[in-house]
């Protein structure tokens, strides 16, 4: 069957590249086009446009990148239709990916199936009638996220994490020690603190600097930055000190040897509580007053961070807007550091939030639910 896959940035790349080599263990004369990234061509299949021409965050970037943006749009729009792909796989990205799925349900007969939901029980609820209109199947990797459907009369597929997938697949031929680690890199044997600050130019912008200042309290660790794809290190060199590492493509090792994390909110906090790696959360933006109180009127969840959500309660601190201070990192930091009085706790409860999860085989579960599902449509289409 032919399969085109949409996603928007380098980590629905990674989970969308998952599913499609368990599409093909499903599927082996599977065909894929995608807008995607590296990893989607590694499997195989045409990419037609890379996700760094679509990865535009902020009113202002996308305004300013707004014809670029309807650009990439009408051509998909139209790539999709004139491929005619048995079904169209979306992965997240709903500023997009909601728009194309609406055209192409308006337009043609072909499935549309949605693998990671945006996050519209953060904001944007009213997107429900938009995904009930032109999505034909919700594949979920967050369990929470069933409940949430179910109040609005929509099922969808719980299939697990992928994120507990990579995590163990790389925990599984991974055997190095902490001093082959820091000599492979010429580092000191310092313990290290790892700095996850996203995977955009602007999320880097605005937390790593923060992140820099709060480090020089902490002299008796290194600091190492897990450099994002697609990030030249140029751009981080403005922010880092001469003190402060970084490493390109080793987000996993790092994680494997680390003894806390700074980390921007997103699928890294999942990955970092995997690794069990006791973590603050950060994420700064300007006008952080004003932010905060915004955050409290529009947000429909109490937190921002995956590993909170997932665990319905406070595991990890988050500093979050005006909350987001020297400070504050400082004192969040020093709390879970080997011997400070919520690092415990908090391993204790990544080992809860790793059962709530379940076991590793989501995107297996996804390829096989999606072939299923499809032909269940077909059968009733062609009835």
């Amino acid at each position: 069957m032919k399969y085109y896959l949409i996603v928007g940035e380098a980590s629905g790349d990674l989970h969308a590249s998952n599913l499609m080599r368990a599409l093909l263990a499903e599927d082996p004369k599977a065909e894929f086009r995608f807008f995607g990234g590296d990893l989607m061509r590694n499997v195989g299949g045409t990419c037609v446009r890379h996700y760094k021409s679509l990865a535009y965050m902020g009113f202002v970037p996308v305004l300013l990148h707004l014809r670029t943006i309807l650009r990439n749009m009408d051509f998909c729009k139209s790539d999709v239709e004139a491929w005619n792909p048995d079904v169209l796989i979306l992965v997240d990205y709903p500023g997009f990916n909601l728009k194309i799925a609406q055209y192409i349900k308006l337009h043609t007969q072909i499935p549309v199936f949605y693998y990671i939901s945006p996050k519209i029980w953060a904001w944007k609820e009213y997107r429900i009638k938009n995904i009930k209109r032109d999505v034909d199947g919700m594949f979920s990797i967050l369990p929470f996220e069933v409940e949430f459907y179910r109040k609005h009369q929509y099922p969808i597929h719980y299939v697990g994490n992928p994120c507990v997938d990579a995590v163990a697949a790389f925990r599984k031929g991974y055997g190095e020690t902490f001093d082959e680690f820091v000599l492979s890199h010429g580092w000191g044997k310092k313990p290290i603190i790892a700095l996850l600050a996203g995977s955009r130019r602007q999320e880097i912008k605005d937390n790593l600097q923060l992140m820099i200042r709060a480090s020089r309290s902490f002299p008796d660790y290194q600091f190492v930055v897990a450099g994002a794809p697609g990030i030249e290190p140029e751009f981080y060199r403005q922010y880092i000190d001469a003190d402060t590492e970084i490493v390109f493509g080793e987000t996993y090792r790092l994680l494997a040897h680390a003894t806390a994390a700074l980390v921007t909110s997103g699928t890294a906090t999942l990955e970092t509580a995997l690794f069990r790696v006791p973590q603050v959360v950060c994420y700064y933006t300007a006008a952080g007053k004003l932010v905060s109180l915004l955050r409290r009127v529009v947000l429909k969840v109490p937190f921002v961070s995956l590993v909170n959500l997932i665990a319905g309660k406070e595991v990890v601190t988050e500093l979050v807007a005006g909350d987001m201070r020297v400070g504050t990192i400082v004192r969040g930091l020093s709390l879970i550091l080997p011997g400070g009085k919520e690092r415990g706790r908090m391993l204790d409860d990544y080992n809860r939030l790793i059962q709530v999860l379940g076991e590793a085989g989501a995107s297996e579960r996804a390829a096989t639910q999606m072939i299923e599902a499809l032909k269940a449509y077909k059968k009733k289409l062609y009835a």
